[in-house]
C-alpha cells in the first residue's frame, strides 16, 4: 500500500484549461505520449467542444487542402512568422493522418475546406472525446478558472466557486476574448495582451437598395477599402444586411484592426468583374456594343452577372427596359462601366459570421516558444489555441491552429514530464 501512495503522489499533473479543439488535442496527445501523466480538462461552461459541434454548419471544418507551409501560414492575418515553425512539428498532413489512424477520414470539397466523410461534427466529437476516455482524463466541466499562482515550482489555480487545484503543467486553452479585461487573469501571470477586436465579419449596409438583392450571389468578385491598401477577391454574397461572403470574410480577418479604427464605418469599391478594370472595360464595351446593337440591353447581358443584379445595375444608371444596347447614351454607358468596376458603397456597422466567432488578439507571440508552445515568462505554463494573438481566415484554419498549438505543447510536456 505504501508503494502504491508512493507512486501516486510522483505522478506527474498536466491541468488543461479550456474544453475546446487545442484544450482536447493537447489532452489526449499529452496523455498518450506519456500514459504515467495525470491530465484534467477544465471548462468553465457545462459543454464540451462547442464550436467544434457548430463549425461548418455542424459538419466541423477540421482543416484545410493546403499542403505548404509557406502557402499555408498565408491563411493567417496574425501568426505568419510564430506558426512557420510551429507548422513544422505538426501540419495538415498530419491532422489528417492523426484523425485516420483513429478511424476518421476527411473529405475535401472543391474549395478546399476539409470535413468528415461521414459529414457530421459529431464523428470528430466522439473521436476526441473516446481519446480522452481511452487515456483516463478527467474531465470537470462548469469550472472556471479565475487565478493561477506559482508556488514552490507547482502551479495552483483558484476557481470561482472557491476551490483549488494543483498542477505541475499548465496549458491554457481558453479561447479568445472580445474584451482585454477578460484576460486580467493571464495578465497577473506577467504577460503582455494584444488588444482583442472582432475578426471575421460580414459588412452592414442599413437602407442601402443593394440589400433588395439579398441572396444574389457572384462567383469571383473584388472588394477594396477606399483609402487603405486592403482589398480581397471571391465569392460575394448580398445579404438582407449587406455584404457577406468569402470575400468580405477574408477581409474582415486581413483588416480587423484597421476596420476597427473605423468603428466599422467606411467606404468599399466592389469591382463585379474582377478580370476587368474600368479602362479595360470600356475597350471591351465598344466591341459588345457592336455585336449587341439591336439586343435589349435589360435582356443582354453578356458578363454571366446574375440577372437581379445586372438589373439592379441598369436601373441604377436610369437605363429604362425597352432600351437597346445601341440606344444608352455616353453618360449612361460610363456609369453602368463604373458601377460594374467600382461600384461605391458605405458601410456602417458589422455582424459576426454565424457561428464563427474569431478574434484577433490575445498572448503576445513574442512571449511564447512557437517550438513548444510555453510561457517564456512562466515555467510549465503552455498556451494553444485562440488565446494567443493567432487568427485565420474562414475555411478551417483556426481549427488547423487548434491542433498544431495543442500538438507541440503536447509534445513539449510529454517529454519534460
Amino acid at each position: 500500500m505504501a508503494q502504491l501512495f508512493y507512486t501516486y503522489a510522483m505522478q506527474k499533473h498536466l491541468i488543461v484549461i479550456g474544453g475546446g479543439a487545442a484544450g482536447f488535442f493537447c489532452a489526449v496527445n499529452a496523455a498518450r505520449m506519456n500514459h504515467d501523466l495525470k491530465v484534467t480538462i477544465v471548462e468553465k461552461s457545462n459543454k464540451l467542444l462547442s464550436k467544434v459541434r457548430v463549425s461548418g454548419g455542424a459538419r466541423c471544418n477540421v482543416t484545410h487542402g493546403c499542403f505548404e507551409i509557406s502557402e499555408l501560414i498565408k491563411r493567417y492575418p496574425r501568426g505568419q512568422n510564430f506558426l512557420k515553425k510551429a507548422f513544422h512539428w505538426f501540419s495538415t498532413k498530419d491532422t489528417i493522418e492523426w484523425f485516420k489512424e483513429r478511424g476518421v477520414e476527411l473529405k475535401t470539397e472543391a474549395d478546399g475546406r476539409m470535413f468528415p466523410i461521414t459529414n457530421t461534427s459529431q464523428t470528430i466529437i466522439d473521436c476526441l472525446l473516446k481519446e480522452a476516455n481511452e487515456y483516463g482524463i478527467e474531465v470537470k466541466t462548469s469550472c472556471e478558472i479565475i487565478s493561477i499562482n506559482t508556488v514552490d515550482g507547482n502551479i495552483q489555480l483558484q476557481t470561482s466557486n472557491n476551490q483549488y487545484l494543483s498542477s505541475n503543467f499548465l496549458c491554457i486553452a481558453s479561447g479568445g476574448y472580445p474584451k482585454s479585461l477578460q484576460f486580467q487573469w493571464l495578465q497577473k501571470l506577467g504577460h503582455t495582451i494584444e488588444e482583442p477586436v472582432p475578426s471575421l465579419f460580414t459588412f452592414n449596409m442599413p437602407n442601402n437598395p443593394i440589400t433588395q438583392l439579398m441572396g444574389v450571389s457572384v462567383e469571383y468578385a473584388q472588394i477594396k477599402i477606399v483609402g487603405s491598401k486592403l482589398n480581397n477577391s471571391g465569392p460575394l454574397l448580398i445579404t438582407h444586411w449587406g455584404m457577406s461572403g468569402p470575400a468580405v470574410l477574408k477581409l474582415s480577418a486581413y483588416g480587423a484592426r484597421e476596420l476597427a479604427s473605423t468603428n466599422y464605418h467606411f467606404k468599399i469599391l466592389v469591382n463585379w468583374l474582377s478580370n476587368f478594370n474600368e479602362q479595360t472595360l470600356k475597350e471591351e464595351w465598344l466591341m459588345l456594343r457592336q455585336q449587341y446593337a439591336s439586343n435589349k440591353i435589360h435582356s443582354k447581358n453578356p458578363f454571366g452577372l446574375p440577372n437581379r443584379l445586372w438589373a439592379f445595375m441598369l436601373n441604377d444608371c436610369t437605363i429604362k427596359e425597352e432600351a437597346r444596347w445601341a440606344d444608352i447614351t455616353a453618360k449612361q454607358q460610363n456609369q453602368l462601366i463604373k458601377n460594374i468596376t467600382a461600384q461605391e458603397f458605405e458601410v456602417k456597422g458589422k455582424t459576426t459570421f454565424k457561428e464563427e466567432f474569431v478574434t484577433c488578439g490575445g498572448i503576445k507571440l513574442n512571449e511564447i516558444d512557437a517550438n513548444t508552445m510555453q510561457s517564456k515568462i512562466v515555467p510549465n505554463i503552455f498556451f494553444a489555441g485562440e488565446v494567443m494573438d493567432i487568427d485565420g481566415v474562414t475555411g478551417g484554419f483556426n481549427f488547423q491552429n487548434a491542433w498544431t498549438s495543442g500538438f507541440v505543447a503536447a509534445k513539449a510536456i510529454g517529454a519534460i514530464s
